[in-house]
């Protein structure tokens, strides 16, 4: 839903900037996409060639919507004020924001725009005397779009990873980020996640449903716990005491009762638009369950027992959660970062050339709302997570090519210059006329 409003919107404001002289041909009752809009232009709308007078009417309403946007971003598809990290609740500035975005995509064409960023990039590499080309990039509408990165599979499609290559990515990451451990963290992070924004909602709004769903949480974290090794792991296993027989009654316990407490979780949430976000991580994280679902979970058996439960549960889950699968791609965001913040890359970029036979540049970008120190280095370290992420597995699949990081920023009114963060060059560029 949110695309397509995004998608309508693109349009909407391109008709009423341009007027219907820009558009012919569309037939009658036929949905109106952007593409539509731009395919059936008076005059071809590709590259930089959208008419000027349509960058002229819109700069305006882009300064208005920073102004009333600022410090207010998008992360993992909510509103957040970067300067408290809270999530703002308020419809009306949502779609706000997501208009912006999307204006400001199409304004990134616009030729002074991209001469500054041509600029940008020559005298950074002036600088650090570098003698190899600076990459051309953003140059092209596709380059200039959104991407949502929820799967291996469009990060594969993104980076041209082969058939065979992408078997030796899975090969080797789904060992790594089926661990016990690191299922088991990604749920407590998602229930954890859930159970404070329900607090936060049963305090301004009291509801059965939030009251429901925070006893689920409960519980279903409580049985997490119980899955935790009770036993020292740094002790040699000769050494350690045999456990209590005394509580036999977790003996019969699997993993199928934390799959019934999420589907119960999931029923009661089901149409809260304020914790859909989580509802839809909890849709997740079912398909892990459901492969894991006879598994034992019993505490007061053996180490060695134990670790037998553990490494079925690995490999229940490095058999079945394929190349496409969401739950495998947020495993490995939790490997990755301790962290599953959503990888939602605003300006998709590309792959670029940069005039050494061994390196390709991989550039992407973000758009902020202005040029506060939180709101730089809160786009920064988005950017740094998703380019990471394509390096990740650029690098398991055995490219052959060396891969440089590159992360791009737009402000309106803001000053260029450049960020070193974590060794990969993060460029601010002004957006304006």
């Amino acid at each position: 839903m949110r695309h397509g409003f995004v998608a309508y919107k693109y349009v909407q404001d391109f008709l009423h900037v341009c007027g219907p002289k820009y558009v012919i041909g569309t037939r009658q009752n036929a949905p109106l996409h952007l593409n539509a809009v731009l395919r059936y232009c008076s005059e071809p709308l590709c590259e930089g060639n959208i008419p000027l007078g349509w960058y002229n009417e819109v700069f305006p309403r882009l300064t208005k919507l920073t102004n009333l946007l600022k410090n207010v971003d998008l992360v993992d598809g909510r509103l957040v004020d970067v300067t408290d990290n809270s999530i703002v609740r308020d419809e009306r500035l949502l779609h706000r924001m997501h208009h912006f975005k999307a204006l400001m995509r199409l304004f990134l064409g616009h030729p002074s725009v991209q001469e500054e960023l041509g600029q940008n990039l020559n005298s950074s590499a002036a600088v650090s005397g570098r003698k190899c080309t600076p990459p051309v990039c953003f140059t092209k509408p596709i380059e200039r779009e959104g991407m949502i990165v929820n799967n291996l599979t469009t990060v594969c499609n993104f980076l041209n990873v082969s058939a065979q290559q992408r078997k030796t990515v899975r090969f080797t990451i789904c060992p790594q980020v089926t661990q016990h451990r690191i299922f088991t963290g990604a749920l407590e992070e998602i229930l954890k996640g859930l159970r404070t924004e329900m607090e936060l909602l049963d305090s301004h709004t009291p509801s059965k449903k939030t009251f429901m769903g925070q006893q689920i949480v409960s519980t279903c974290l409580k049985f997490l716990a119980e899955t935790a090794s009770r036993q020292d792991e740094n002790a040699s296993s000769w050494m350690r005491p045999k456990p209590s027989k005394l509580n036999t009654s977790s003996s019969s316990r699997k993993w199928e009762e934390i799959l019934e407490m999420f589907n119960d979780l999931i029923n009661c949430l089901r149409g809260d638009e304020g914790l859909s976000f989580h509802v839809s991580r909890l849709e997740v994280m079912k398909e892990g369950l459901t492969q894991i679902k006879d598994v034992l979970i019993d505490r007061d058996i053996g180490y060695k027992e134990v670790q037998l439960h553990e490494s079925l549960v690995q490999k229940k889950l490095v058999k079945t959660l394929g190349h496409s699968s969401r739950c495998l791609f947020t495993l490995l965001r939790y490997y990755l970062h301790e962290s599953l913040r959503d990888m939602e890359v605003e300006v998709s970029g590309g792959l670029y050339e940069i005039g050494e036979k061994d390196k390709l540049c991989l550039s992407m970008g973000k758009i902020l709302t202005s040029v506060e120190e939180k709101m730089v280095w809160s786009g920064i370290k988005q950017l740094d997570r998703a380019l990471g992420m394509f390096e990740f597995v650029w690098e398991t699949a055995g490219m052959k090519r060396k891969l440089e990081l590159q992360g791009h920023l737009w402000c309106i009114g803001a000053e260029s210059r450049t960020i070193t963060y974590r060794g990969n060059l993060f460029f601010l560029h002004g957006v304006g006329l």
